[in-house]
């Protein structure tokens, strides 16, 4: 039933929220996951530096005054310090996953089978370090311009390659999405409903927290689904604890979609 040498591709957003590391070196490019993006990502970091020190900052970066400091921050992105992105990133689907706990044998994992798709870096796994930032995927950047359609052009080759014709769990937003999208993968995004009284909605905030709990399950895992159907079948393993249901909808012109259902 299991893929068990080539893992699964698991893709998940950034979080908003982030904890700058106290110590640590600054990022060196080359070190990161995909060294090839060390120009796209240079470029990308060196224009966020300047628009973040412009008055209109605030604006460009569509942030509101609670976030100035965040915005420079951004200022000095070279020189700040580093750690490992799973305890960099710090939202509810980070949160809930666990990952600044894993332990050293499932980060490993992790950095095979994760990757989280970034506004800055393009792609990174959960162990490569790098500083804390604020930039989201919607924004224009300059002469850059959107930034989905720049990493458009970078992420293909080496996602692609790194997929290798095997399965892609997809938790990202629309805007992640559109960064990369696979073309010759199986490929499932994942939906969060809640049960209640027998009726069945769409969530926001519990669904990052869902998602952080499959990707969690999945890297816990010995083996990889090879399958849509074989996703669905693992995530059945957290019935009775974080979910009441699961259901697979395959889709002929686009991705299957996984449904985890919670109770409300």
């Amino acid at each position: 039933m299991f893929r068990t040498l080539v893992p699964v591709l698991l893709l998940l957003p950034p979080s908003e929220g982030k904890t700058p590391p106290a110590t640590g070196n600054p990022v060196h490019l080359e070190s990161l996951s995909h060294p090839e993006l060390a120009t796209a990502r240079q470029r990308v970091g060196d224009t966020l530096v300047k628009v973040s020190g412009q008055r209109n900052a605030m604006s460009v970066l569509d942030v509101g005054a609670s976030l100035a400091g965040d915005v420079a921050y951004n200022t000095s992105l070279w020189a700040n310090p580093t750690a490992p992105a799973s305890h960099v990133y710090t939202g509810v689907l980070y949160d809930a996953a666990g990952m600044a706990t894993w332990d050293a044998a499932t980060i490993t994992r992790a950095a095979e089978r994760i990757r989280i798709i970034s506004a800055l870096w393009g792609a990174v796994s959960p162990a490569d370090r790098i500083p804390a930032y604020r930039l989201s995927m919607a924004t224009s950047l300059g002469r850059i311009g959107t930034l989905p359609t720049f990493w458009r052009r970078h992420l293909a080759a080496p996602l692609s390659e790194l997929a290798d014709g095997g399965l892609v769990v997809d938790c990202r937003s629309s805007s992640y999405v559109a960064a990369w999208r696979p073309s010759d993968n199986p490929w499932v995004t994942v939906k969060v409903l809640r049960e209640l009284d027998g009726k069945r909605a769409v969530v926001s905030h519990m669904a990052k927290h869902t998602r952080g709990l499959l990707a969690a399950h999945l890297v816990a895992a010995d083996a990889a689904p090879a399958s849509a159907q074989d996703l669905a079948d693992a995530a059945a393993g957290m019935v009775g604890d974080a979910l009441v249901d699961v259901g697979l909808t395959p889709n002929a012109k686009g991705p299957d979609e996984l449904t985890l259902v919670i109770a409300g």
